[in-house]
């Protein structure tokens, strides 16, 4: 099971993020937990400036903006 963190503090592309996410998980069969991470500070301790961020198992894989379908895809 994957570990997935959204980093946001709640805007429109960090609640994408999440859905798009969550979505392609689903999609794709994989076996995931997703946490929304929104505290300025935990998020700032990962290193990400620009949010959304997506971490996976601990490692960041993106920062700011909302990822492409087919980058999120290649995560599962």
């Amino acid at each position: 099971m994957k570990n997935v963190k959204i980093l946001g503090t709640g805007c429109a592309n960090c609640r994408n993020t999440f859905a798009l996410v969550a979505e392609v998980a689903r999609a794709r069969g994989a076996e995931v937990h997703i946490e929304k991470v929104e505290e300025l500070q935990a998020i700032m301790g990962f290193g990400v400036m620009s949010t959304p961020g997506v971490v996976i198992d601990g490692k960041v894989v993106h920062a700011g903006g909302v990822p492409a379908r087919s980058k999120v895809e290649g995560w599962f």
